[in-house]
């Protein structure tokens, strides 16, 4: 059997080197027909350098690189695009995935599982509020989406052809890659680990606002439970409105000081209004996302790609890009 590994790339230079030194032992263990699919946006340092210069040793190392910088989850569709292997892995280069889970992932695919997903039981040098934020998300998005991903998992997974050929087919642009593989479904299982501390450097991926956009997707992208939500917290809203009328009337029939004055009504426009805003802003978000899915722009858009010429893909066979 083969085996395809997916690596997002954005200036990661100095972690190249100890990432192959690390992750190649490993795998010619488990296979001599594999590939290393460095998926890369444009960086300004030396990343597309040092992998060439890998790739002239060992030419099962290859690059995609893009047009422009497309993100992290596009950057592993498109590997998962191109990729051959009967199993494909997605890890990051900076070591916080063990290298060594890949052989325990290898024998559990062998065993007749098509996902196997790497749970964290530590993160370590992570926040407390990146952890309470990630927490409280996945305990949300399993709680009102259509589909559940086991809590602290993240892209780090082993996945069969069949899954990788589902995941490609599916037309959503957001690219959140643990909602679609739950989507999928298939046979899938967990491993846990703990999660060691970046290895070299610090991250290029801004952790708080890409969690919480990580979020929004797992929540808009798999549920409509937010439109309910804002239906009934207009009827609430509605109701509550009513009642305090009710209660005005009553006080004014028994004679009671009318309570109303500029402080109440304030109270109650700031409600009223706070309302309206957060169900707006729930429109917009199913809004702004079926925008993006009826443009059908491509997810990604390849610049040059090293390794891949005359190889077939769902994008046609690949010419040579330089």
């Amino acid at each position: 059997m083969s085996l395809s590994l997916i690596v997002p790339v954005y200036k990661e230079e100095r972690n190249i080197g100890p990432f192959l030194a690390s992750i190649t032992p490993i795998i010619s263990e488990l296979t001599d027909d594999y590939e290393i699919i460095f998926s890369m946006d444009p960086s300004p340092d030396s990343t597309e350098e040092t992998i060439l210069k890998y790739r002239t040793a060992d030419p099962r190392i290859k690059l995609l690189k893009f047009s422009r910088r497309f993100g992290q989850q596009m950057a592993i569709l498109a590997g998962l695009s191109y990729s051959r292997g009967d199993a494909v892995v997605v890890i990051d280069v900076d070591l916080q995935d063990p290298p060594q889970l890949v052989a325990q992932m290898w024998h559990l695919f062998k065993e007749g599982w098509d996902v196997v997903l790497a749970k964290r039981r530590k993160r370590e040098g992570e926040t407390f509020l990146r952890i309470l934020i990630t927490t409280v998300g996945y305990w949300v998005i399993n709680k009102i989406t259509e589909v559940r991903i086991p809590a602290n998992t993240g892209d780090f997974r082993l996945m069969s052809r069949r899954v990788v050929e589902e995941v490609v087919r599916l037309k959503e642009c957001h690219g959140f890659l643990r909602g679609l593989v739950a989507l999928v479904g298939f046979k899938q299982t967990t491993i846990e680990f703990d999660r060691p501390p970046r290895l070299i450097g610090e991250t290029n991926y801004n952790r708080f606002i890409g969690s919480l956009r990580i979020g929004f997707d797992g929540v808009f992208c798999f549920s409509n439970y937010a439109l309910g939500l804002s239906t009934k917290m207009g009827f609430l809203s509605a109701g509550t409105a009513i009642l305090f009328g009710f209660v005005y009337l009553f006080l004014k029939l028994a004679g009671f000081p009318f309570p109303l004055g500029n402080p109440t009504i304030v109270l109650l426009v700031l409600f009223l209004g706070g309302i309206q805003l957060i169900s707006v802003g729930i429109l917009g978000e199913y809004i702004g996302r079926i925008y993006e899915e009826v443009k059908e722009r491509p997810k990604f858009i390849l610049d040059t790609s090293f390794g891949f010429e005359g190889s077939k893909t769902p994008h046609g066979t690949v010419q040579p890009v330089k």
